[in-house]
């Protein structure tokens, strides 16, 4: 195989709001000089982190490479909502759409076990908590096509929930917008660059973590070998974790669908302002209908976030000003939501890129002679990213695990239409279904 030279990078525009309300972190070395290694990971995301680490553990005495193009925890993986969600986003109710949830739960499950266990054992301060999450309706046409299905579904499943009416509900989340919601007490919140950057800091002694050190050239004849601006890496094998950039290496072409999405973080509430809200602390609410709805959260240190406008983005690039527009946008729902607090202004606003395919299949497996990938999350990165991380690994090192098959069960990404095609489509089905869903919003 040629050198493939790689020119559309990650781009770090310092406006993630998880990272600018924390301390400042001492960053990795970036690459330098020539170097080898047994094993290179590429991308310090969830994936990336889960894979290095597993490497590490199946292989204590190989030396493995994790490179990041930017800064651990301002990537994808940091920008998210915060949200580990241990059940699938639609069950079905036939007997084998009921069994790949199981499947699905199982694969969840595992990832969000695996990050107590390393937040636990490395004291990891990223607000982790399980208050589980509301899945919520604006509409009675809400709640009776998607909340009434959803909550027969979990009782298929034989899974906890509470059916929260409306009264109930504006006293939990201290806003009378929603008509009901269904609660599972699975899901976990955090601070997402938090827990990132955790997870990076105390990486096993056989990973060195290069930051800052984006792969501009890649080459796959027999060795791999990855070039960054400053030194390059040989190693036989790879994992290849860079979810919508994985096209670039010539991966899953016209298979990945790239969109971003927006969020703002307000500034802290006060004694007084919290009080006013009145509504139990550290919640978080998923909308029936992801792409015309918000998803929202009051953080442990009383910031609300609304997440909203998820859109195609296939250059993965926003604009200052355009984030100044949604800042309005956003002052402007949350006031809707909390006439209450007048005076609360969204501190931070920031976009972040997630992967999707067609069919809602990731990207795992072996995809290439000695190369593995754990790519397209779609939208579920902090639980699908994690294990698809160290099931990659466990793969790669021939490792018996009966995930593995669960995470292969999930099928592969679909071949889409080329562009202009593609975007046409994409923008034209996704213009629909916000129209149609306009009420949930």
């Amino acid at each position: 195989m040629s050198a493939r030279i790689i020119s559309h990078l990650p781009l770090d525009d310092n406006s993630n709001g998880w990272s600018r309300i924390l301390p400042s972190r001492q960053t990795g070395t970036t690459l330098e000089g020539d170097q080898k290694a047994d094993w290179v990971v590429l991308g310090a995301g969830f994936a990336g982190l889960a894979a290095a680490r597993r490497l590490a553990e199946n292989r204590p005495q190989d030396h493995i490479i994790l490179l990041e193009a930017n800064e651990v925890g301002e990537g994808a993986s940091g920008r998210n909502s915060g949200f580990a969600i241990d059940l699938p986003h639609n069950v079905g109710s036939s007997m084998d759409e009921l069994e790949g949830s199981h499947r699905y739960m199982a694969l969840a499950r595992a990832a969000i076990d695996y990050h107590e266990k390393q937040i636990n054992q490395y004291n990891i301060k990223c607000d982790w908590s399980q208050p589980g999450k509301y899945h919520a309706a604006v509409t009675e046409k809400g709640v009776g096509e998607v909340l009434e299905p959803f909550a027969r579904e979990l009782e298929a499943l034989d899974e906890p929930f509470q059916w929260i009416e409306k009264t109930d509900l504006d006293k939990r989340l201290g806003t009378t917008h929603f008509a009901a919601a269904v609660h599972t007490p699975g899901c976990c919140l955090m601070n997402p660059a938090a827990l990132t950057r955790g997870l990076a800091d105390n990486l096993p002694d056989n990973v060195s973590l290069h930051e800052h050190s984006p792969v501009i050239q890649f080459e796959h004849a027999g060795w791999i070998k990855l070039t960054t601006p400053g030194g390059r890496v040989s190693a036989p094998k790879l994992i290849l974790c860079v979810n919508g950039f994985a096209d670039r290496f010539g991966f899953y072409r016209r298979q990945l669908i790239s969109f971003a999405a927006n969020a703002s973080l307000s500034r802290r509430l006060t004694a007084k302002e919290r009080q006013t809200l009145g509504c139990e602390d550290n919640w978080g609410l998923t909308p029936v209908n992801a792409f015309a709805g918000i998803t929202m959260r009051f953080t442990r240190d009383h910031r609300l976030l609304i997440r909203q406008n998820i859109y195609f983005n296939p250059r993965m690039r926003e604009s200052e000003a355009y984030r100044a527009r949604v800042r309005r946008a956003h002052k402007k729902l949350f006031d809707q939501r909390f006439p209450m607090l007048p005076e609360v202004d969204m501190e931070y606003t920031w976009t972040g890129y997630i992967c999707l395919s067609q069919n809602g299949a990731p990207g795992f497996g072996a995809i290439a002679p000695n190369v593995y990938t754990s790519v397209c999350q779609n939208a579920v990165g902090v639980t699908r990213g994690t294990i698809g991380g160290l099931l990659a690994a466990d793969m790669a090192c021939n490792q018996d695990n009966e995930l593995i098959a669960y995470m292969q069960s999930l099928g592969t990404p679909n071949t889409v239409a080329p562009r202009p095609f593609l975007d046409l489509g994409v923008r034209a089905k996704f213009a629909w279904e916000i129209w149609k869903s306009r009420t949930e919003a």
